[in-house]
């Protein structure tokens, strides 16, 4: 099997301007629906919102068809802009290992996968020059340009760790970055677009306890997707095959050590041994206890903001809830069904979709606070006019 090199620039151009084409679409679709260049503004952040959180379902599906080393090199496949030119290596390949990394199959997933994140980051690059322009100009209605400016320079750096996931061979602690790295990239996007005055952003009034455990539940659920990527990276979903114990006991015989070594590769100790079997448990009974406490912690953020008694306020309640039970169905799903495709993918945008939801709410709660007038001394604070302060 003749040997590839992990990086090939040649085709990076052609990459390039095939991302850039691609995106042209729904940046027409844009200019051809809104008037006005904040108007255009608002749209391309809530679409490329929309397409952000497909890249991440289409990264967790080439993820879980071990569709990942399709094409062993960077950017391109075996040095050509798409497997079409690829043909007689990937064949190769296939026929030494049928089942292999290596596929007809895997190589258009991991090319298709390349070819929307680079469409994405074009997307990106363009909300930020259309952001500095207006910020320039003076246009009314646009938001501070660092926001884009910031996600600009988050995707680039996710663009970095996608092409260590493949140099790198699926190095574990890579993959699971790459994977928080569009989380965060969702995060981002989400909260830009709640940044805008509308009535479908209307800043959301909480008192400032709420706020503060809205963040809190923000960096746990953050650390339960860290420790979900680190189950996923390492393949230790079936570690526990049962539910709601393990292996048939409510303790199982786990290895933290080797378990939670960040530095080592697919499979192996951090001394290059075979990875036992008791640190995947480890692994994967440490993501289901987490799972209990985020579970809690959502259902007691739900009740407080319920009781708040206040219309948007019980929609986000609703909307945690809702997020909640589809991560608790698909995850048992994964376990007790044998890692479904479907159930594991669907897992996977439920974080997305927790991601997503948390970031509106904190962008909205921050400009519910923006808004309360300051008070006299031994006043209530006053509102500032149309905001709803419990």
């Amino acid at each position: 099997m003749t040997t590839v090199a992990a990086w090939d620039l040649s085709p990076l151009l052609r990459m390039a301007l095939l991302g850039a084409v691609l995106a042209l679409v729904p940046l027409a679709w844009i200019a051809l629906r809104h008037r006005g260049s904040a108007a255009r503004l608002r749209a391309l952040t809530a679409l490329t919102l929309f397409l952000c959180f497909d890249l991440v379902l289409f990264g967790a599906f080439t993820r879980l068809t071990d569709s990942g080393l399709g094409c062993p090199d960077w950017p391109g496949c075996y040095g050509n802009a798409s497997p079409l030119g690829a043909q007689h290596h990937i064949a190769a390949a296939q026929s030494l290992l049928p089942d292999g990394p290596v596929t007809h199959a895997k190589a258009w997933i991991e090319m298709l996968h390349r070819y929307f994140a680079t469409a994405v980051g074009v997307l990106i690059t363009v909300l930020a020059a259309m952001s500095w322009r207006l910020h320039r100009r003076g246009t009314p209605g646009v938001i501070s340009p660092w926001w884009a400016g910031a996600t600009l320079l988050w995707v680039c750096m996710q663009g970095a760790f996608g092409a260590l996931t493949v140099t790198m061979k699926l190095y574990p602690a890579i993959v699971t970055a790459h994977l928080l790295g569009g989380l965060g990239l969702l995060g981002l996007l989400a909260a830009q677009s709640q940044a805008f005055d509308g009535p479908d952003s209307r800043p959301l009034a909480l008192p400032a306890g709420l706020r503060r455990g809205l963040w809190a539940l923000a960096a746990l659920a953050v650390a339960q997707m860290a420790l979900g990527g680190w189950v996923s990276t390492n393949y230790a979903v079936l570690a526990c095959g049962d539910f709601p114990t393990c292996q048939g006991r409510w303790w199982p015989d786990m290895d933290f050590q080797h378990g939670f070594t960040l530095q080592r590769a697919l499979g192996n100790t951090g001394d290059g041994d075979y990875l036992p079997f008791a640190a995947l448990t480890a692994i994967h009974f440490t993501h289901r206890l987490m799972a209990l406490a985020v579970l809690a912690a959502l259902v007691l953020m739900a009740w407080r903001l319920w009781r708040l008694d206040e219309a948007q306020a019980r929609r986000w309640a609703c909307a945690l809830l809702a997020v909640g039970g589809w991560q608790l169905a698909s995850g048992v799903s994964n376990v007790v069904l044998g890692w479904p495709l479907l159930a594991a993918v669907g897992h996977t945008g439920g974080a997305a979709a927790l991601i997503v939801i948390l970031s509106m709410m904190l962008m909205r709660a921050h400009r519910g606070a923006r808004q309360v007038l300051p008070a006299r001394r031994g006043t209530q604070p006053a509102l500032a006019p149309g905001v709803r302060y419990p």
